[in-house]
């Protein structure tokens, strides 16, 4: 029996070379070999020798009677020694023979131990013909454990170059049998020859590349590789985008750009499926406080050098960052985080995911809640604070009110300044202003500010609001007189034109003096320096006279002005003035320009009316839709606020903190069940109006499902004048 189970289907597999033997094993098996060819004509020749033996023991008996006693030991010692020195010879041969085997045998065992723990060891008393089953056995298992699927050590990586040039993708795989690799364009199999000279592929020990001679603009799409073979198949693919240079752009110095600059140009060339898996609800916050909208998506295919952009709106304006506010994007995530929450960050947040593909885009909106006032009863912040119209010596902000559902009215605002890199806040005017909109004056040339402003009502004062944008005190007349030259690396030369200075001492008043804006507590005045203005540096005074009285009064007899703007205070109610405005240098003054046509400080704009009649409709389990008919005068609207209230209560409380630019809102974070009525007011820069009339009393429960679409249209009929459809009710 034999000593080595091998399996049938192994037995007849006889076609192996022996090429994969261990030298030291086809050794001993060759020796074995010959040592079996020596034993065999060894075992001949005795059969010879004792054949010979007896015929010459029957020709010595034959021969005894005549041979002597002393010949006759002689001849039988020499038979003995012969007979002794073939078993020493054969007992050596056979040592020799059992030790090669036993080595064979240990280092086989060495090599494949699991297949000895399973198949048994060899052994000293192996037969020839179980040694080579043995082996050719252990080589086909040792091919079966060496059979795998293919598995890419290194994928494809994205690339951008400029058309004409040529691109080379690349990519590692292993496994046994060699995988064939297949090449595709967006989808498409590669065919060298459908383009001969346009593609090379080649495959050298694992390496598989795949080159595009001289790309061109249609060269741009994803490109994948699939590597297969009997026990699997793997791919991986990158995208190729060429792009295309125009006039005298360089494209080869393009190609050095760093890595980091944004994708966006190279987004339209390409396709990503995206699909959001979690994304931000409707979101309750209060100032001060932080807070991250975040969305976690899936985007297809997965490439680390080239993605979709995302972009992020808050009532369809696109948010940038800022101080306040950080954006996130990769990993499959789409954030934006707010360090410090204020109202102006209320809104209605959009995440919009661009690619060739389309836009995937997901919103819900953020409350901000107002911060416990500093006074009992003191209202709400102002917020959105913008700065226009910025000069050497003065610029205009304006800002939107805060709502007081809860609070008494807002009497009036504060308006304080900082010179950028201080802390020092100084208050601009002495008395509350009404109006949403301020001149600040009193600036220095080349300073940068920023601004805040705090309401006032009968309770106190309000939180400042969130700090503005830096604003520099620069006349943008000055601006556009400057050309910048720009040499390499951070210098530049900066040239003055002053092709409008001529050569002249003493100015010439100015021109186009008119008054740029109108209300009831100043009138601002505008006017053109005079040309030619002389190379010395101008001021200007500006006088004012009543209609009808003959005499000027100097209105900046204490303070020069540098820019050709001013904001005249300090006007009679009810009565009409005339203004001019005089230029001056270090050589002189000018003469009075040309006097204005009289004006009468009112206020242009009105307080808005109350907006019409407000319907609220179920929406879902805790949010209700408002709608409302805008007002009959909206003068410059700046949005609307809305209220709500339990039904039979007389306790309002704001929906939402910032004025909302449409007649249309969703009010969230009702109680289910609950029985809710609606106001809204509206709100321009003159203040907010009355409320408007009450809506009906509704229940906050979810609306009705609406309705899946119609299915199975058919042509019923068609005469060649008209068709009759048919289709069936939704299910």
């Amino acid at each position: 029996m034999s000593l080595v189970t091998v399996p049938f289907y192994q037995k007849r597999h006889k076609h192996f070379d022996q090429s994969y033997r261990n030298v030291q094993t086809r050794y001993l098996l060759d020796e074995y070999a010959a040592k079996k060819r020596t034993s065999s004509r060894s075992s001949s020749q005795k059969s010879l020798s004792q054949k010979s033996s007896s015929q010459r023991a029957s020709d010595r008996g034959s021969f005894a009677a005549t041979t002597c006693s002393i010949c006759a030991k002689r001849v039988s010692t020499a038979q003995e020694e012969e007979e002794e020195h073939e078993k020493k010879r054969r007992r050596v041969a056979l040592s020799w023979w059992s030790h090669g085997v036993r080595v064979a045998c240990r280092h086989r065992a060495s090599l494949t131990r699991h297949t000895a723990a399973s198949h048994g060891a060899l052994t000293s008393a192996c037969f020839p013909g179980q040694v080579e089953d043995k082996l050719a056995g252990d080589r086909h298992s040792y091919l079966e454990r060496m059979r795998r699927a293919p598995e890419i050590l290194v994928r494809l990586r994205s690339h951008t170059v400029w058309e004409r040039m040529s691109v080379k993708l690349c990519f590692t795989v292993q496994g046994f049998p060699t995988p064939v690799v297949q090449w595709y364009k967006d989808g498409s199999l590669i065919c060298q020859a459908g383009e001969p000279g346009k593609y090379r592929i080649e495959s050298k020990y694992g390496v598989h590349t795949l080159e595009i001679n001289r790309a061109n603009f249609d060269d741009t799409a994803t490109y994948s590789a699939v590597a297969t073979n009997g026990y699997g198949q793997v791919s991986t693919n990158a995208a190729v985008v060429v792009r295309r240079f125009h006039g005298d752009e360089e494209p080869f110095r393009s190609v050095g750009l760093p890595i980091g600059l944004p994708p966006s140009s190279v987004l339209p060339y390409m396709h990503f499926d995206v699909q959001f898996l979690e994304k931000f609800g409707v979101t309750f916050r209060r100032e001060g406080e932080t807070v991250t909208l975040k969305c976690t998506l899936l985007v297809t295919p997965e490439l680390k050098r080239v993605q979709p952009r995302a972009e992020w709106y808050r009532d369809d304006v696109l948010v940038k960052e800022s101080r306040w506010a950080k954006m996130f994007f990769g990993e499959g995530q789409a954030s934006l985080s707010f360090s410090h929450l204020n109202k102006d960050d209320e809104g209605l947040y959009t995440l919009r995911i661009v690619s060739r593909g389309g836009v995937s885009e997901h919103s819900a909106f953020l409350f901000v809640r107002d911060a416990d006032p500093l006074v009992t009863g003191a209202p709400g912040a102002p917020m959105d604070l913008q700065c226009h119209d910025a000069n050497r010596d003065y610029v205009i902000v304006t800002w939107k009110p805060p709502n007081t559902t809860t609070e008494s009215p807002v009497i009036g605002y504060f308006i304080d300044r900082c010179e950028v890199g201080t802390d020092n806040w100084v208050q601009c005017n002495d008395a509350p202003v009404k109006i949403c909109k301020y001149p600040v004056t009193g600036l220095f040339e080349g300073r940068s500010y920023v601004f805040r402003v705090r309401a006032v009502n009968s309770a106190g004062i309000s939180r400042p609001s969130r700090v503005s944008e830096a604003v520099a005190a620069l006349d943008p007349v000055d601006l556009r007189r400057l050309q910048a030259v720009h040499l390499e690396g951070d210098k530049e030369i900066v040239i003055y034109q002053d092709d409008l200075e001529g050569d002249v001492q003493v100015p010439g008043p100015p021109t186009n003096v008119h008054v740029s804006e109108i209300s009831r507590t100043y009138v601002v005045l505008s006017w053109d320096p005079p040309a030619p203005r002389g190379k010395e540096p101008l001021m200007y005074f500006i006088e004012k006279s009543v209609v009808g009285s003959g005499s000027w009064q100097r209105v900046n007899a204490q303070t020069a002005v540098r820019s050709p703007r001013y904001a005249v205070f300090d006007l009679a109610e009810g009565k009409p003035y005339v203004f001019r405005v005089l230029s001056a240098n270090k050589h002189g003054l000018s003469e009075p320009s040309e006097i204005t046509a009289p004006i009468q400080a009112q206020d242009t704009i009105a307080v808005p009316s109350a907006p019409g009649r407000v319907l609220a409709s179920r929406n879902t389990r805790t949010s209700v839709v408002v709608q409302w008919d805008r007002p009959k005068h909206e003068e410059d609207l700046l949005g609307y606020y809305v209220d709500c209230c339990v039904a039979g209560s007389n306790a309002w409380e704001p929906c939402n903190h910032k004025p909302i630019g449409y007649n249309r809102f969703v009010v969230h974070g009702l109680t289910t069940g609950e029985q809710y009525v609606f106001r809204v007011k509206a709100v321009n820069a003159m203040g907010m109006s009355e409320n408007s009339q009450e809506s009906d009393v509704i229940k906050v429960q979810a609306a009705l499902t609406v309705p899946s679409h119609p299915y199975g249209v058919t042509l019923l009929n068609c005469d060649g004048h008209s068709m009759t459809l048919g289709w069936k009710v939704p299910r």
